[in-house]
């Protein structure tokens, strides 16, 4: 890895060179240097003169400055990504066939779950695995899909150097195509020139499905099915039922985001299925050519005769055409017309297209049966099983699109209806929210039900706020009756709401349309938990605890009503907002709250570092649902359960502590403008790097009127990530019995996983830089309270993990952050000085005043380079 940074980086040297001159190299090397030296060696005067050297650019060399260093934080990062597929790809070669792979691979879940609970209730568990991404619009991904598209470029030909001969006129062309996509890379701008639509948003995800998920699924099944049969793969039917369903916010979340309308809605599920139909109609002619089984050695089945009979009986044009492709091939022959079938369905064509997935489904396992019956079981269950697979999963809809709305956007509809009448002149949100649930039921009615039918609602605070979706939907149809299937999903989000959770729920069970649910679905509920507003509500600790309590409340109360419940996460990428390795956080839950489920939402840069390549993507899927499985074994239910009874007291005394200093900071006077002056809030406002408003009013007079995204992007960019560890130092300094703190991280799983995330949280902070943006705002108060909480985190956080330093014992993740963190500096100071320049005209001579645009477009270009160098943004 360390030679491909190199190499890449030398390349990037020559790409500046000649783009900008030895005196451009020049500056970006001095600079480098400076920052390095500043943090090998602190009490130089190193920081000083790169602050200096900053301060005497003008605005194009600052500009030029920042882009290069943005450019190399993207380089560094594909060169460690394709790393991670290079180490998964030697671990893999190193295996035996059918030995087992890592310890947290699916294989290894499987086996320790079969000796804890035996052959039977383990495959029993196995069958109704469920592991649900919803991928969510949320404007945390910085990248423009342009740049994206360069990077992976220059990525494919990295991967390309391992497998060419070293000195070869091979190795000297790929390096001359590496300094071309370099060279592209650099001149290609970095800032998009508009927000993208929210139809962008939903064709950005779509390409990832479409490249990577499409096949990685099947994949993935693929994989355990193998080591579950052993020596029979490939030859019989599979025992792994498909586990994933993909879900997506984007186009049906209006949560705050008048861009997202009804027509959008529509828009956007048709664009899904699309996808969905090209992506079957590909890998049904894939398997089709590979097919070509003579009559003679497989004869057809009776079924699969009758099948051609009915085929031919659609259209005698098309099967004529088939015959004469594949003579004596009856089951090319069938899967042909499968093809043209699912042609005919994208096109809308009612005299071919097909009914749903259930009919091609029928039409599949036909064929399937017919090669098993004359002994052709691996074609059987080869390339057909995984077109079985996909359409299993992704259906005709691709990935089922949930709405989401605020409950006061419904109380405000239902309050103008009442007082207009449905029929009258009612206010255009009113219109927009009725416009909505027949958008729900048009999707309903062309894709399935499985497309669309759950309903989240935002700040769930009653009963009330779900049956209002009830209401609404009865009113837009003219009677119940007439309603699409609608699943009202409560998100409980701030603290308050977390805590009155079970209320709630024992109150809107006992709606008649959420009992005509339950009695429809097999008692099945889900909950969807906010981690961000909580956070930003009553600070990360406190916020950890008050959702494992809640998780905690929800699964007895399902429970006691034998419902089958779905805890829905609404964890973001950032630690902030609940990030983190997902996998150690399903496995710190509590009892009972994942049964084998387990759902969360995917945002932003995340979607792309987890499924934009197939290898991590595969690492990732199996590593979640691995936990998934695992998390409800003896071992782990009963380790989670003694802890939290054994460390109730000290969870007490953390969440008060830190929950009092938390909001000594926040709720201190001023405290949202002085927030806005010292961070760039203000102008992630204006970076065009999503379809969603940042905030939901026009200024941040509280900080209720902030989206969770921008309080955690804004402290990020600041190096303070304030959103991810706030108020801990405090509450451990409370505590004050080291031991007692080491016993709790050695045992308990959800202690030692926040603890975790705050190492790493505070790896990505810098204190001379945070000085720097507090001090913007002149409240040496609250920039005081900041500090001295940062360094008593980090020297609680040391003593609990008995380290000596940040990510000490964390070696290959503590190397890459300390490698980073020079070059992350020395784009905070060319956005310091912009900010700088921007808050107080300081640090601009006079022929910058006047180019109050320039020296913004050169703050936005620095969030760019800073959100790459720190790999998690909002």
């Amino acid at each position: 890895m360390r030679n491909d940074v190199r190499l890449l980086g030398r390349l990037l040297g020559q790409v500046l060179q000649d783009a900008g001159g030895e005196e451009l190299l020049h500056d970006v090397e001095r600079l480098r240097e400076l920052a390095i030296r500043s943090h090998d060696d602190p009490g130089s005067q190193a920081f000083t003169e790169a602050e200096d050297l900053v301060a005497g650019f003008d605005l194009d060399r600052a500009e030029q400055v920042a882009r290069a260093f943005t450019c190399y934080f993207h380089l560094a990062n594909l060169a460690e990504e394709y790393h991670r597929v290079r180490v998964l790809h030697e671990r893999e070669s190193s295996l035996a066939p059918h030995e087992l792979a890592p310890d947290d691979s699916l294989p290894a879940a499987y086996r320790q779950l079969s000796q804890e609970i035996g052959e039977d209730a383990a495959r029993e568990r196995l069958q109704g695995l469920e592991f649900r991404p919803v991928f969510t619009a949320h404007p945390t991904e910085a990248r423009r899909r342009a740049v994206a598209r360069a990077i992976r470029r220059i990525a494919e030909l990295v991967a390309e150097r391992d497998t060419l001969h070293p000195g070869g006129t091979s190795l000297v062309e790929n390096e001359r195509r590496l300094l071309a996509e370099i060279d592209t890379l650099w001149r290609t701008s970095p800032l998009r020139a508009a927000k993208p639509t929210v139809i962008d948003e939903v064709n950005t995800v779509l390409s990832i499905v479409d490249a990577t998920l499409a096949d990685v699924l099947p994949l993935v099944y693929r994989r355990l099915d193998d080591w579950l049969l052993d020596g029979d793969a490939g030859t019989t039917a599979p025992k792994v039922a498909p586990f994933a369903r993909l879900g997506t916010w984007i186009g049906g979340d209006r949560d705050g985001n008048p861009n997202v309308t009804a027509e959008i809605t529509r828009a956007a599920a048709v664009l899904a299925s699309e996808h969905a139909l090209d992506g079957l109609t590909t890998s049904a002619r894939r398997t089709a050519d590979g097919l070509t089984l003579d009559a003679g050695g497989t004869p057809p089945s009776a079924d699969l005769t009758a099948l051609w009979q009915r085929q031919r009986a659609l259209t005698d044009t098309i099967t004529q055409r088939v015959a004469a492709e594949a003579p004596n091939e009856p089951h090319r022959r069938a899967l042909l017309v499968v093809v043209e079938r699912l042609q005919a369905t994208r096109r809308r064509d009612a005299d071919l297209a097909y009914s749903g997935p259930e009919e091609l489904e029928a039409e599949l396992r036909v064929v399937q049966e017919s090669l098993v019956a004359a002994g052709a079981r691996r074609a059987a269950y080869g390339d057909l099983q995984h077109l079985l697979w996909q359409l299993q999963t992704f259906g005709f809809h691709l990935t089922e699109l949930e709405i989401r709305q605020h409950s006061q956007v419904h109380a405000s509809a239902l309050a103008d209806i009442e007082a207009k009448g449905v029929d009258g002149d009612l206010d255009p949100q009113t219109v927009e929210v009725l416009d909505t649930f027949r958008a729900l039921g048009a999707v309903q009615a062309r894709f399935g039900v499985a497309a669309a039918r759950r309903y989240i609602v935002s700040f769930t605070q009653s009963s009330e706020h779900l049956a209002a979706v009830y209401r609404l939907a009865a009113l837009a149809f003219g009677g119940a009756e007439h309603a699409p299937v609608i699943d009202a999903i409560p998100l409980f989000e701030t603290f308050a709401d977390l805590e009155a959770s079970v209320d709630i729920l024992e109150e809107a069970v006992q709606h008649p349309r959420v009992q005509e649910r339950l009695a429809q679905n097999g008692r099945q509920v889900e909950v969807m938990l906010g981690y961000s507003d909580s956070s930003k509500d009553v600070g990360p600790v406190s916020a950890t605890l008050a959702l494992d309590t809640a998780q905690r409340k929800i699964a007895e109360w399902a429970a006691r009503h034998d419902i089958v419940l779905t805890l829905f996460h609404g964890r973001g990428g950032s630690l902030g907002r609940g990030g983190g390795p997902a996998n150690r956080a399903v496995l710190a839950q509590p009892p009972g709250s994942v049964d084998g489920r387990f759902k969360l939402t995917e945002q932003g840069e995340v979607i792309f570092a987890r499924y934009g390549d197939p290898d991590i993507a595969t690492r990732h899927i199996e590593q979640v649902a691995a936990a998934t499985l695992l998390a409800d074994a003896p071992s782990v239910a009963s380790r989670n359960d003694k802890a939290a009874a054994k460390f109730a007291d000290l969870a007490h005394r953390l969440n008060v502590a830190s929950r009092e200093r938390f909001h000594g900071l926040v709720r201190s006077e001023g405290f949202p403008a002085w927030f806005a002056e010292v961070t760039p809030l203000e102008e992630l406002g204006l970076l065009p790097i999503g379809s969603r408003p940042a905030r939901r009013g026009l200024s941040v007079s509280s900080l209720d009127d902030l989206r969770a995204i921008p309080w955690v992007f804004s402290w990020s960019q600041a190096r303070i990530n304030l959103a991810g560890w706030f108020g801990l130092g405090t509450a451990l300094e409370a505590v004050g019995d080291v031991e007692e703190l080491r016993t709790a991280y050695a045992e308990w799983p959800l202690f030692s996983t926040m603890i975790d995330n705050v190492e790493m949280s505070l790896a990505k902070t810098d204190e001379r830089i945070a000085e720097r943006y507090l001090a913007l705002g002149h409240r040496e108060d609250l920039s005081q309270m900041i500090l001295e909480e940062m360094a008593l985190t980090r020297k609680w956080v040391l003593a609990t993990t008995d380290s000596t330093a940040v990510l000490s014992r964390r070696r290959i993740l503590g190397r890459a952050v300390m490698l980073r963190s020079p070059y992350v500096d020395a784009l905070s100071l060319l956005q310091l000085r912009a900010l700088r320049a921007l808050r107080t005209g300081e640090g601009t001579d006079q022929a910058e005043a006047g180019q109050s645009e320039d020296v913004r477009r050169l703050l936005l270009l620095t969030v760019n380079g800073i959100a790459a160098g720190l790999q998690n943004t909002g």
